[in-house]
């Protein structure tokens, strides 16, 4: 079955988590951000390059746009992983479901009933896994992996504007990247740099090659497989995350937690499902 590419996806996507929290240890989160965007854009000109893709494009304020929210996103996903535990900071991200249905709703689209009942429990997930009695510490991290939530879900919706507006999805990963690569850059200019030995450049190697193949198979999965059954199967990424942080860090979340991202992973599914999300929406 095209659809259990998601599941090899969704273990790319995991261990390009473990790369990010081990990278984190001498690393800060903007620059793991900046190494994995202009990693990716090499790539992504390479890739655009050898299909044949035109650059030049008459919706730049859309990539751009896109861009700088995809960048947001990016950065925040990657701050809440060295704030929180692996499983709890991929789930958090995985919200962008519940929030891509919401901006539909007020770009005009109508809401079914089954997606209206999809939000309320997945805001309900996500009350219960920021419940107050998280330490101060792991609070923030949680509002941090909650906003790479929102802003990711604000990036597919511009994702899906820039597909019905007849750009390739090429195209627009090659400008994500590009984007990216800027705004870390000159962030950087204003930040401490950290030396890259042979044993941080894997891991930063790690994050983008996993992340960039790891995209290439969720493509498959949601273009030659069921899209129903890919959009539930990347939420397996969420498992593969808990047993990689139990095994590395000794992570182990209590049972509410665990009820809270089942919510949010049953939120997410019903969502993909009652809005007939499309792939491009996806990547």
């Amino acid at each position: 079955m095209q659809s259990l590419w998601m599941l090899v996806a969704s273990l790319l996507f995991a261990c390009m988590g473990v790369c990010v929290k081990f990278a984190a240890a001498t690393h800060s989160a903007v620059e793991i951000t900046f190494y994995r965007s202009v990693i990716s854009l090499v790539l992504m000109g390479g890739l655009v390059r050898w299909r044949g893709v035109a650059l030049p494009t008459p919706h730049w304020r859309w990539q751009i746009s896109r861009g700088l929210v995809g960048f947001a996103a990016l950065f925040a996903n990657f701050y809440a992983i060295t704030l929180l535990p692996l499983a709890t900071a991929v789930t958090l991200n995985y919200t962008s479901a519940i929030f891509l249905a919401i901006y539909l709703a007020i770009a005009g689209a109508r809401l079914r009933p089954g997606i209206i009942g999809a939000l309320v429990v997945g805001l309900l997930g996500v009350g219960g896994l920021l419940k107050p009695s998280f330490h101060a510490d792991q609070l923030f991290g949680g509002l941090v992996g909650l906003g790479s939530g929102v802003l990711a879900g604000m990036a597919y919706f511009s994702v899906r504007e820039l597909a019905n507006r007849g750009e390739s999805e090429s195209r627009t990963v090659f400008y994500f990247s590009l984007v990216s690569t800027v705004c870390s850059g000159v962030w950087l200019l204003f930040s401490e740099w950290h030396a890259v030995d042979w044993h941080s450049g894997l891991l930063l190697l790690g994050v983008a090659c996993f992340a960039t193949v790891a995209q290439l198979a969720m493509t498959r999965a949601y273009t030659r497989g069921k899209t129903l059954l890919s959009a539930a199967l990347a939420y397996s990424t969420v498992i593969f995350s808990s047993l990689f942080g139990a095994v590395f860090w000794g992570e182990v979340l209590d049972a509410s937690a665990w009820f809270a991202i089942g919510l949010i992973v049953l939120s997410g599914v019903a969502a993909s499902h009652f809005s007939r999300a499309s792939p491009v929406e996806q990547d």
